[in-house]
Parts: C-alpha cells; sequence; structure tokens
C-alpha cells in the first residue's frame, strides 16, 4: 500500500517524536507536536460539516501554521488549495468563484486584499484562531481513508488564457515528487532546509518542504527574503540546504553584510524558476567554495519535478536544466507529437507519478495538456546529444520575474480594460536583478490622450505587484505580419536568454 504524506508524518511523529520538524522564528515544533497540532486542526475542520473533495483555501504568509494547516486538511480529507498572496483581489476572486472553495483560512496580516471579495464561504478562521485550536480542541480527529489518487492540493497557476487553471495534484504525485527530490538532493534526516520563498508556491512547498519531510528533516521557514535578515537566519540556524531564485543570489553576493558571515553547515543551494546567468553561476560557487549548487526544472502541473542540472555539470553545461529525474521521462517533440532529434527544438514533454490529474473543471484544457499519458509543457526546448535539456524559448510569451511567472495576455486584458487604449502588447524586458520585467506598448483610439501614469495607477488595482508593467511606451501601431499577427520578437530591445 502506498505511504502519503499525511501516513509518513505520522509514523515520524512515533517514531522521533522530539525530532524538529519546523523552526518558525523562536518556534521549534517537534514531530510529534506538529502531527498532533495538524491531526487537531483535522477534527476541527470535520466538526464544520466540510465533505469530501471541498475545497479550504489557504491565505497565509510563511509560517509554521502554513504548514500545519496545510497539512491538517488533508488529515481531514478535503482539498486545501494555497493562494498566492501577491495577488490583487480581482484575481483571487477569480480563484474563489472557480474552485467553488468552501472554506478559507487566512492571515489576519493581509486581509485586505480579500476583505471586499463577496463570496460566500461555509466556513472562515483566522491564523490567530487557528493557532487557539491547535492547542485546545478536545475533538477527535475520525480516521479517513485517503487514496492515492484522491485530490490533495489544488493550485492556480497563471492560464495562456489570460485565466487562472486549477492544477489538481494527487496525494500519489506529492509523494512521488517528495520521494524525486529528496533522492535527486541527497536529503538526510540531518538536513535543514532553509525556505523563505512562499511557501504558496508550488516549488517552495513540494521541492523542498515535502520532500525534507519525506525525510525527516527541519523545514526551517523565514516570512519572506530580506538580503539582511536571511544572510542572519542562514548562518545562525545551521541551514544545510538553501533554495533561491537567481535575482536573490544576486542580492545576497552584492549586500555588504554577506563578508560577515559564515555558513560552515550549507552543503547544498539550489536554484530555478529563472535562468542562472554563466557569471552568476561562477560567482555563487566562488562565494561558497565548499557548497555544491543544482538547478531545479518543473512546472506546477508536474508538481514540479522534470530535470535537474547537478554541480559536476554547472559551469561545463551553462544553461542547461539537466537531465530527466529518477521515475521522469522526458522527450521533446515536434507538432505531431513525435520526438525530434538532438539538437532540433520542440515542446518538452514529461511523464511520470507526478503528472497532475488535471485542470479542476477545465476538461478540455486538460485534454489538451495531457495526451497518452505525457504532460505536453507549453516549453519550447532541444536535447544536446549527451542527453541535457535546454529551454530556447516559452512557447505563450511567458515572463519570468523574478521567479514568478507571468503570461503577458494577464497584462494586456487588463490594459484593454482602458477605453482610450485600442491596442496592448507586452514582452519581458531584460533586468539585471529580476530576470525580465514586463514592458507594455500601447497604441491610444484616434484623438484620445492618456499617459503612464494614469494606465499604472488603474494597473495596480487590478494586478499582482509583480506583474505591473516596469514601462510603458506609446507607439502608433503594433508591427504586424501579413496575417495581422503581432511581431512581439520585433518589439523586445534585445533576444531573451535562457
Amino acid at each position: 500500500m502506498t505511504m502519503l504524506m499525511t501516513d509518513i508524518l505520522q509514523n515520524y511523529a512515533e517514531q522521533q517524536p522530539e525530532a524538529i520538524a519546523t523552526m518558525y522564528g523562536s518556534d521549534n515544533v517537534t514531530y510529534g507536536e506538529f502531527y498532533k497540532r495538524a491531526s487537531k486542526f483535522a477534527a476541527y475542520l470535520q466538526a464544520q460539516g466540510y465533505e469530501k473533495d471541498d475545497v479550504i483555501a489557504l491565505y497565509t504568509l510563511n509560517s509554521d501554521l502554513f504548514l500545519i494547516a496545510y497539512i491538517g486538511v488533508q488529515i481531514a480529507g478535503f482539498v486545501v488549495m494555497p493562494i498566492n498572496t501577491k495577488l490583487a483581489t480581482p484575481e483571487v476572486e477569480f480563484i474563489f468563484n472557480h474552485s467553488q472553495v468552501k472554506g478559507l483560512i487566512y492571515d489576519e496580516r493581509i486581509e485586505d486584499t480579500i476583505a471586499e471579495i463577496p463570496y460566500a464561504f461555509q466556513h472562515v478562521i483566522g491564523l490567530k484562531d487557528m493557532a487557539e485550536i491547535i492547542q485546545s480542541f478536545e475533538g477527535q480527529s475520525k480516521t479517513v481513508s485517503l487514496e492515492p489518487n484522491d485530490t490533495a492540493v489544488v493550485m492556480y497557476t497563471s492560464g495562456t488564457t489570460g485565466k487562472p487553471k486549477g492544477v489538481m495534484l494527487t496525494h500519489q504525485n506529492i509523494v512521488a515528487t517528495a520521494d524525486i527530490w529528496s533522492t535527486s538532493m541527497n536529503m538526510k534526516k540531518q538536513d535543514n532546509m532553509f525556505i523563505c520563498t512562499p511557501l504558496f508556491h508550488c516549488a517552495g512547498l513540494h521541492v523542498f518542504a515535502m520532500p525534507m519531510f519525506y525525510k525527516g528533516g527541519t523545514v526551517i521557514i523565514e516570512e519572506g527574503f530580506s538580503p539582511t535578515n536571511t544572510l542572519v537566519q542562514l548562518a545562525d540556524s545551521q541551514a544545510t540546504i538553501f533554495f533561491g531564485v537567481p535575482s536573490m543570489y544576486t542580492i545576497i553576493l552584492n549586500t555588504p553584510a554577506f563578508k560577515e558571515h559564515t555558513f560552515k553547515n550549507l552543503r547544498l543551494l539550489c536554484y530555478g524558476a529563472a535562468p542562472m546567468p554563466y557569471e552568476l553561476v561562477k560567482q555563487v560557487k566562488e562565494a561558497f567554495p565548499q557548497v555544491k549548487v543544482q538547478n531545479l526544472y518543473g512546472q506546477t502541473e508536474n508538481s514540479p519535478a522534470a530535470t535537474s542540472l547537478l554541480d559536476a555539470d554547472a559551469l561545463t553545461k551553462i544553461g542547461s536544466v539537466g537531465q530527466p529525474l529518477a521515475q521522469t521521462e522526458v522527450r521533446v517533440v515536434d507538432s505531431y507529437g513525435e520526438s525530434v532529434p538532438a539538437g532540433e527544438v520542440g515542446e518538452i514533454c514529461v511523464k511520470g507519478p507526478q503528472v497532475m490529474k488535471g485542470y479542476l473543471r477545465n476538461d478540455e484544457e486538460t485534454a489538451r495538456t495531457i495526451r497518452d499519458g505525457w504532460l505536453y509543457s507549453g516549453d519550447l526546448g532541444r536535447f544536446d546529444e549527451e542527453g541535457y535539456l535546454y529551454i530556447v524559448d516559452r512557447k505563450k510569451d511567458m515572463i519570468i520575474r523574478g521567479g514568478e511567472n507571468i503570461y503577458p495576455i494577464e497584462v494586456e486584458e487588463v490594459l484593454y480594460q482602458l477605453p482610450d487604449i485600442l491596442e496592448a502588447a507586452v514582452v519581458g524586458l531584460p533586468h539585471e536583478v529580476y530576470g525580465e520585467v514586463p514592458k507594455a506598448f500601447v497604441v491610444l483610439k484616434e484623438g484620445k490622450s492618456l499617459n503612464e501614469e494614469t494606465i499604472l495607477a488603474y494597473c495596480r488595482t487590478q494586478l499582482a505587484k509583480y506583474k505591473m508593467p516596469h514601462e510603458i511606451e506609446f507607439l502608433v501601431e503594433l508591427p504586424r505580419n501579413a496575417s495581422g499577427k503581432v511581431l512581439k520578437h520585433t518589439l523586445r530591445p534585445t533576444v531573451k536568454t535562457t
């Protein structure tokens, strides 16, 4: 019988109850206490009248309570839905409505974004009340028979149509991904995993936190990335593994206080979510000579786990995202779904136990994305002769800003809501810290006038901060080909590198 993450945590609670599961600020929670709190929260949720497959949203900043809630919802037999706390109110409202979410667990520190959303939840609970419940609730959780293919988590990811899509991940997806990544990173129960990237993201949650739990190690949680605080915590917490998007490494290496710290326990620095230039990889290896580096590639739709570039190849296979992970097949195919020879560009497809169940309430997009068990990623890439994968471009022009995915059409649709705008096109602009930022090109209707600040002010009400156009350029017309398609490549000041 397949052991799920809930079973694994229960086993650790019995086998090593005093081992530290999470560290958050000054609070250390043992495995025994972590599972006890998660079970109490599960019992409380079961008492609220939820039914199997009901979705409960998790809208909170990083904390140990995030992980307790995440596991507690699953122990109770329900579906947990972490939500990106950087989204704007209209974006969160769409997710609430589309998912038909029944319950909400929210962080009082960021409740303003969701306070005005007119959605009728069956049940709402703030983190302050949750903290009290996991200490004092008297009820006992009912044992629920969880099947490997039951939906455990729904994570919304930006869609190429401009509307987010709810990725359904099963209990089997999560435990398989934990197994795959913990093996790839050679995790041990003695490891301390430092996480300052958002836990609502699939990377922080499924590439690092769950694999660390899978091995019985410690998850060190920081609320967010801060150059000064992160450096102090990274040094003082005896962290052994750290993950950051490339922009974090740029900032860390250029922080004056960096040289004041030693990181004698660090053994692995992971990076991903955006391209890492050769010079930056070289600088990281020079700054941490005793530490290995590892590049990670995947998507929410594959939990995420596809390929990895190990330390030995970090400077010889620059630009590559490595080779397929264990239990994973990766192909590069043409428009007919046939594999292309090494060196030729095609769409990257992934197959394995980590591939999603499908998109929530979107059978058409599910059928388009998963064919014969293969996940069609939408990324364009090529294999070299030695079987190393390179991402060449993003099939749908996705922009990656500091690890955050931005689909241009999301921004374009907001721009089109302004009645004075005739046309709009958004492309990725190279940026020395974030890798890429959105730039908007706008054509106004004849006789209309609109300035940059007015446009940006409106965008701020509709878009997450990271999706905001970095700059706006006004054009008389957008460049198009003979069929009328906008030629976005002519709008980019330089060719994007990956």
